[in-house]
């Protein structure tokens, strides 16, 4: 066997969930490595929130995530909750505050995130190599052994946290899904996810002029409904509902789009009928939507009339673009504009307890690896935490120290 240097764990990624895993094993008394091809570590934690990092959510249960193995983040989640990670952040004493549903940023920048989980892995030992290429990964008796250019590592525990394909200029990649298929794992196909919509060319001629309007919307696809506010761009639709309800996307699906949530729109223009006669629709409906809006639909209905000359046929074409206009023919932004990966490693074949290889013991699939995509609002973030708190805690329990 080769000279080489010798650890419990071997976590390969240092990003989110690799650090903490790192953290939360060295913890434990484990010798822990982290391998980095980066130049330096966190790259898309420094980035994400607006640069303020959306650390977790107030609210977090299994039906924030998708997965083609719903059920399988449950036990992660409750093993370590949002409230756990929030005592680790106030114990550092990093100021942050509260958003709309329960999202929680830093008040100063996401650094501050980053520089508390590189202070945890290296007070308790962990060693931290960047611009670390990993050529190879072989298994040798019991032991995984690493390969780069001119170095090599022997670790009794393998943990893949390399993320998804989100955010390629940030150097993501598909080394972790080569690594899983290369031990036996199958891959649920990936796609961009909390990503904006990319209308048809058509589409995006009917809403031309409309680029920088927003409004509170519904979007609703099979059993799914996202309600939040929707941003018109020059190529489509953005904003936090379209970011949410990307994660539903199938082939050849339909949006249905309501952008008046919380008004009945036909009720609405039927008791206007009656005492509000010579008021123009146009003008009717900008009390509820952006004005450019309001004539939008007026116009694609060829309504110049008055609320008094309203046919019972005009308020329900009208009901019906409201409510529930249909958008089809449209492509999901891609990697570049997604926040995270949907698909990944299929878990039907990991440990939802540990995030442990059912074919290899002592291999870990951990974060946005996995085939678990949270919603918008700290949920990824929250998975990564979870999923490597689940695997750092199985392997302080298998690996004598």
């Amino acid at each position: 066997m080769l000279d080489v240097k010798i650890y419990d764990v071997i976590i390969i990624g240092a990003g989110a969930a690799g650090l903490f895993c790192a953290w939360q094993s060295a913890l434990r008394g484990l010798k822990v490595l982290v391998l980095e091809k980066q130049s330096r570590p966190g790259l898309k934690i420094l980035i994400s929130g607006g640069g303020r990092c959306n650390f977790t959510n107030r609210s977090v249960e299994a039906h924030h995530y998708v997965s083609q193995n719903p059920h399988f983040c449950k036990s992660a989640l409750a093993g370590f909750k949002p409230e756990d990670f929030i005592r680790l952040v106030e114990s550092h004493h990093i100021p942050y505050h509260e958003k709309h549903q329960g999202q929680l940023f830093c008040d100063r920048s996401s650094k501050d995130i980053l520089n508390m989980l590189l202070q945890g892995c290296l007070k308790n030992g962990v060693t931290l190599n960047y611009n670390i290429s990993v050529k190879k990964i072989e298994k040798y008796l019991k032991d995984f052994v690493i390969f780069a250019e001119g170095q090599s590592w022997r670790g009794a525990n393998l943990v893949l946290a390399t993320g998804g394909l989100s955010y390629p200029r940030l150097g993501s990649s598909d080394f972790g899904y080569r690594i899983a298929e290369q031990f036996g794992h199958s891959i649920i196909a990936t796609r961009p996810a909390l990503t904006p919509l990319i209308c048809s060319l058509h589409e995006r001629k009917r809403w031309q002029g409309l680029s920088g309007i927003s409004c509170l919307s519904e979007w609703n696809v099979a059993k799914n409904m996202v309600k939040d506010e929707l941003l018109i761009t020059h190529t489509g639709f953005s904003g936090p509902a379209v970011l949410r309800i990307s994660n539903y996307w199938q082939e050849g699906v339909t949006f249905n789009i309501n952008f008046l949530p919380t008004v009945n729109i036909e009720e609405a223009l039927l008791k206007a009928r009656l005492g509000m006669q010579k008021v123009n629709t146009k003008n009717f409906l900008a009390q509820f939507l952006p004005k450019r809006l309001a004539e939008f639909f007026c116009q694609s209905l060829e309504l110049v009339l008055d609320i008094g000359n309203l046919s019972s046929r005009d308020i329900k074409s009208l009901k019906q673009m409201l409510h529930d206009y249909p958008l089809s023919n449209f492509e999901l932004a891609g990697f570049d504009k997604a926040e995270v990966t949907a698909g990944g490693i299929n878990t039907c074949d990991l440990s939802s307890q540990s995030m442990e290889s059912k074919k290899l013991p002592g291999l870990y699939f951990i974060g946005e690896l996995l085939d678990v995509t949270g919603d918008l609002g700290g949920y990824n973030f929250q998975w990564a935490w979870a999923s490597a708190f689940a695997a750092a805690r199985k392997m302080s329990t298998t690996v004598p120290t």
